[in-house]
């Protein structure tokens, strides 16, 4: 496959994520195909100059890439061999999955999708919807080296790639990024609650320790929102405690004892559990808040 902006790309799953990384696509002058189980949000790539199409099979039809961006491994494996979208394509055609779903559900789909003769790379993102659409995303690939590289310039007008090892490794390594951001977030929250109630800034707090060890995206970004009290999502609070039994469920594949991470994904559980399944994951403050009765 050459690397000339001739291929065609069918993009699956052009939600929060999705929309904006398709957007890149499209700027930087890849033939986009493009469907999304609602339609309005696929639509809304046309004025941009994507290709609406009727089905995720209709989106796959000829397509050199396709990338799918959905919720969870269930959806990916949904799309991919009960929506025709494997039947669709060529030999010699690839499947990025940018999803993030655990490493053995990310094989298992290389594996089927190899025994047709069509390419699997694993290659979940991390940077949220800010990095999505400023194009600023780091994505971790796993699969056939040669084959990301050959993929180099579909994966540059997303973000800044890093080859990662094998099938599923791409998968493991966003599962270890969204524990420690998870658990950074919680230490956050816990930090702005604690100054606040000694009588401190929480504004002031974050600003005092910026440039020091602390220093952090989450404390940059998620610090702000804790400040503003803004918890629109960016990284729905559902999505999180998803990402976090996925780290679990592979820790216990492998004989680990994750206590910090054990922590966090019960407090997130609680916090979805009670209302908070599509607030920002940032909004676990609201949680802890509320298990001090401290209410805003």
């Amino acid at each position: 496959m050459d690397n000339s902006k001739g291929r065609v790309i069918a993009f699956i799953g052009t939600g929060l994520m999705g929309g904006p990384m398709a957007r890149n696509l499209l700027k930087a002058g890849f033939t986009l195909r493009v469907w999304n189980r609602s339609v309005e949000k696929a639509q809304a790539l046309v004025a941009d100059g994507a290709v609406l199409a009727s089905s995720p099979a209709d989106a796959a039809k000829g397509a050199d890439v396709v990338i799918t961006m959905l919720s969870d491994g269930k959806a990916v494996g949904d799309v991919l061999f009960d929506s025709g979208v494997a039947e669709a394509l060529e030999k010699g055609a690839v499947v990025i999955d940018s999803s993030s779903i655990v490493p053995p559900i990310a094989r298992d789909h290389a594996d089927r999708l190899k025994a047709l003769g069509i390419g699997h790379i694993d290659a979940p993102v991390s940077g949220g919807v800010v990095g999505a659409s400023a194009g600023t995303l780091a994505i971790m690939a796993g699969g056939d080296e040669a084959l990301v590289s050959s993929l180099s310039d579909v994966f540059a007008a997303m973000g800044r790639l890093t080859y990662v090892g094998p099938s599923g490794a791409g998968q493991l390594c966003k599962l270890a990024n969204q524990q420690i951001v998870a658990i950074t977030i919680g230490a956050v929250a816990e930090a702005m609650m604690l100054v606040e109630a000694g009588g401190a800034s929480r504004e002031g707090f974050r600003n005092a320790i910026r440039g020091g060890f602390a220093e952090s995206r989450i404390l940059e970004l998620h610090g702000e929102r804790m400040v503003k009290r803004d918890f629109v999502p960016g990284g729905p609070s559902k999505f999180q405690l998803k990402d976090l039994n996925g780290v679990l469920a592979t820790a216990k594949d492998l004989s680990l004892d994750l206590p910090l991470t054990q922590t966090i994904t019960e407090e997130f559980a609680d916090f979805v559990g009670d209302g908070g399944a599509d607030i920002d994951h940032s909004g676990i403050l609201l949680y802890l808040e509320k298990l001090n009765k401290r209410e805003h």
